[in-house]
């Protein structure tokens, strides 16, 4: 009997983990049954449980990938010394994360913003999983106050503002137009490049103005 490669395995994991990714961000994890992933993926079910035991493994392996692409590309983009300008930075952070499964649902949508609202979810339930959350997002925080941290010894961002309180509103930023997408339809990262940009071009108004 031929030996499969690993090249092979690894193939048919990923094919089982996107299409697992395009039912969850459809219908979300507790509306997918695994009857419908291997409807979406066109396998057995010995071929689909040979790699996962069911659905709560699929759920907390799609979770920890999702994770684990946001972590390396905020950390990607923020090697980047010095730091690019922040609509400039939070967009690339944001068209990479975008990117992640980018593959569409039906009404072609990206799957990731759907995806992620799903994953938030999730982690409310499950502590294994909160975990691995707050474990990202500590990590983020602390490489983007080092990003906020070059731009104040840069003179590029007032001094006298606490880094992390300027490192979580940028992640914020992105968080809530992840949410815009999934929620409101595709936008391209431009709208909020622009919008940043705006904000941070806001001068105090003279009197009499």
């Amino acid at each position: 009997m031929a030996r499969v490669s690993q090249e092979h395995l690894d193939a048919r994991r990923r094919q089982i983990l996107d299409g697992a990714a395009r039912c969850f961000a459809r219908n979300g994890f507790h509306a997918t049954s695994m009857q419908d992933v291997l409807k979406e993926v066109d396998l057995s079910a010995g071929a689909v449980y040979r790699y996962f035991s069911g659905k709560d493994e699929l759920i907390a392996a799609i979770v920890k990938e999702v994770l684990g692409e946001i972590r390396a590309a905020f950390e990607d983009v923020n090697r980047q010394s010095p730091p690019p300008p922040p609509d400039v930075l939070i967009g690339e952070v944001l068209g990479r994360t975008l990117g992640i499964w980018s593959s569409l649902n039906d009404d072609g949508d990206p799957v990731f913003p759907h995806l992620i609202i799903q994953v938030w979810a999730e982690t409310v339930r499950n502590e294994e999983l909160a975990a691995i959350l707050t474990d990202v997002y500590t990590t983020l925080r602390r490489a983007w106050v080092q990003a906020v941290e070059a731009y104040q010894d840069a003179g590029m961002m007032p001094s006298d503002i606490p880094a992390d309180h300027v490192a979580r509103t940028m992640i914020a930023a992105v968080q809530g137009f992840v949410t815009q997408q999934a929620l409101f339809g595709a936008a391209p990262v431009e709208v909020l490049q622009d919008g940043l940009r705006g904000l941070m071009g806001m001068r105090t108004a003279q009197p009499g103005a």
